[in-house]
C-alpha cells in the first residue's frame, strides 16, 4: 500500500479537495517523516511545527466550506511547500544560512510568501542553504549539511540543497527554492528532481531583497513536471516594486496546462562544450545529454549540435557582480568575524569592484542575452531549446568544494562544477533540469533546457513529453 509521500503534489491535493485525505494528516505524516529523517540528510535549518498544524487546520476547515458551498479552492490547498531560508517569513528566523543572523526573525513576508499563503500551502519549516546562497553546496555552520537521497555521503547541492533533500527524500512533496546562479537546477540535477529556473520578473522577489542585478529568482523543485508547473502557477505573478516583469501568460491559461500539451516539432540546440575556457565535461555528463538529444529526436524534435565561444569576460562579469551582491547583504559590523571565509573573501572582492565596473558587467549581460535573442533564438527561425549538461561532472562528497584554508580556490572549483548554469542567469532566460539519466553508481545526472525569455511554457510542455517517454519518478532513493 502506497505511503502518502508516494503521492504527487497534485494528487494530494485532488484528494483534499474531494475530503478523502486531511491536510492535517497530510501534515503529521510529513512532520513524522521529518522528525525521522532529518538529522541524516540536513534538510531543515529551521521546523516550524506548530506553525505547520495550525495553518493545517485552517487548510481543512477551508477545504471542509468549499465542498459545502461549492467553491473552488487554489491548485495546491493545504500541501506542504517548505521555503529555502534566504527568504523571510513573518514570525520565523531567517538565518541565510549564516551565523552572523542565526538569530533573525523577520517580521515581514516576502512577497514569494504572501503568495504562498494566499495558496493554501502548508509552511513545515526553513530550508538549509549555504550562507547567503553563494556557494553550490549546502554546508554552513548553523546545521548539518544537506546530503543528496541518492547516497548520503555526497552533497545535495546548492544553494537550495536543503530544499532538494527533503523533496528527494519524501519529507516534503516539493519545495519553494531559489537561483541566482543555477541554485534551484544544480541540486535538481543531483537529487534526481525536476526544477525550474524561472524567467527573470515571472516571480517578485520583494518587498525588501530585491535582486536589482536581475540574477536571482524564486522557483520550484518538485518529483514531477506537473507539480514543478503548479507551484510556478502559484508564486508568479508581478507585484508592486518589481523592477522586472516578465510577460503573462495569455488569459486562461496556466503554466500546469502546458505540462499537459504537446510541444509541437521544436529546434533543438546541444550544447556540451562549456562556455567557459579550459573546463573538462565529466563523460557521465557528456552522455546523459547526447542520450537524450537522441530521445528528443525519436520524439520528432530537429536536434542540431551547437558550440558556443568560450567567454572569459562573461565569466569575469559574473564574478564582479556576484561578489558585489555578497559585499551588498547586511550584516551587522560586529559579527562580521561570524562569516565563512568565502563570504568573507567575495565580500571582500565586492567592496573593491568600482560603480563603472559594475556597470560595464550589467551591460555584458544585457549584450549576451541580446546577442542570444537576436542570433541563436529568434522567433521563427533561430532555436526554441537549448539542450545541455547541467553540471560538469556527478555527485560529489559533502566538502569536497569546500575550502576553507583557499576561499579563491573554492569559487574556481564551483565555476569549474557548475559551468553550464549562471549563463541563463545573466540573460535571464528560463531554464530547467529534467532528471532522465542516472549513472553506473545509481546517482542522477541531469540535463538542462534553456528557452526563450519569457517561455517557460515550451520548457514544461518539452519537459512533461520527456517524462511520458521516459518516467522517472518510479526511482525513490533507498531511505524512501
Amino acid at each position: 500500500m502506497a505511503d502518502l509521500h508516494d503521492l504527487t503534489a497534485l494528487e494530494q491535493a485532488e484528494k483534499i479537495r474531494s475530503g478523502e485525505l486531511s491536510p492535517v494528516e497530510l501534515t503529521e505524516h510529513y512532520l513524522t517523516r521529518i522528525e525521522r529523517l532529518d538529522d541524516s540528510l540536513g534538510a531543515f535549518l529551521t521546523r516550524t511545527p506548530e506553525t505547520a498544524r495550525k495553518q493545517a487546520s485552517d487548510a481543512e476547515s477551508e477545504a471542509t466550506a468549499a465542498r459545502r458551498e461549492g467553491r473552488a479552492l487554489p491548485p495546491l490547498h493545504g500541501v506542504p511547500v517548505p521555503v529555502k531560508d534566504l527568504n523571510q517569513v513573518a514570525g520565523v528566523r531567517c538565518t541565510m544560512g549564516s551565523r552572523a543572523l542565526a538569530g533573525h526573525v523577520p517580521t515581514v513576508d516576502d512577497h514569494v510568501v504572501h503568495k504562498l499563503r494566499a495558496g493554501g500551502t502548508i509552511l513545515l519549516g526553513k530550508t538549509n542553504t549555504p550562507e547567503f546562497g553563494l556557494p553550490c553546496y549546502t554546508e554552513n555552520d548553523l546545521a548539518p549539511p544537506a546530503r543528496t537521497p541518492w547516497d548520503p555521503e555526497r552533497s545535495a547541492g546548492g544553494s537550495s540543497g536543503g530544499a532538494a533533500a527533503a523533496v528527494a527524500g519524501g519529507l516534503a512533496p516539493l519545495a519553494h527554492a531559489s537561483d541566482g546562479g543555477g541554485s534551484v537546477r544544480i541540486p535538481a540535477s543531483v537529487c534526481g528532481l525536476f526544477g525550474i529556473k524561472p524567467s527573470r520578473g515571472r516571480i517578485s522577489g520583494g518587498p525588501l531583497l530585491h535582486d536589482i542585478s536581475g540574477l536571482a529568482t524564486s522557483g520550484p523543485l518538485a518529483r514531477t513536471v506537473a507539480d514543478a508547473a503548479t507551484l510556478l502557477d502559484v508564486m508568479a505573478g508581478p507585484m508592486p516594486g518589481d523592477p522586472f516583469a516578465a510577460p503573462p501568460l495569455p488569459p486562461g491559461e496556466t503554466f500546469a496546462t502546458h505540462a499537459r500539451r504537446d510541444p509541437g516539432r521544436l529546434r533543438i540546440a546541444c550544447l556540451t562544450e562549456p562556455p567557459v575556457p579550459g573546463l573538462e565535461v565529466h563523460s557521465d555528463c557528456r552522455t546523459a545529454t547526447t542520450d537524450t538529444a537522441a530521445l528528443l529526436t525519436t520524439l520528432g524534435h530537429e536536434v542540431e549540435e551547437l558550440s558556443l565561444p568560450a567567454d572569459d569576460g562573461i565569466l569575469l562579469a559574473f564574478t564582479r557582480v556576484w561578489s558585489v551582491l555578497a559585499a551588498s547583504r547586511p550584516v551587522p559590523p560586529e559579527r562580521e568575524e561570524l562569516l565563512m571565509p568565502l563570504t568573507r573573501s567575495l565580500r571582500a572582492r565586492g567592496a573593491e569592484v568600482s560603480g563603472p565596473d559594475f556597470a560595464r558587467s550589467m551591460y555584458a549581460f544585457r549584450l549576451l542575452a541580446q546577442s542570444i535573442a537576436d542570433g541563436l533564438m529568434p522567433p521563427g527561425t533561430g532555436y526554441d531549446v537549448i539542450l545541455s549538461p547541467t553540471l560538469a561532472a556527478p555527485p560529489v562528497p559533502v566538502g569536497a568544494l569546500r575550502n576553507d584554508a583557499d576561499p579563491e580556490a573554492e569559487f574556481a572549483a564551483i565555476g569549474a562544477f557548475t559551468p553550464f548554469t549562471a549563463l541563463y542567469n545573466a540573460t535571464g532566460q528560463p531554464a530547467v533540469s529534467v532528471p532522465l539519466q542516472w549513472n553506473a553508481e545509481g546517482l542522477p545526472i541531469g540535463v538542462m533546457l534553456a528557452g526563450r525569455y519569457g517561455d517557460e511554457a515550451t520548457l514544461i510542455a518539452l519537459s512533461a513529453q520527456l517524462e511520458q517517454a521516459r518516467p522517472w519518478t518510479d526511482r525513490t532513493p533507498a531511505m524512501w
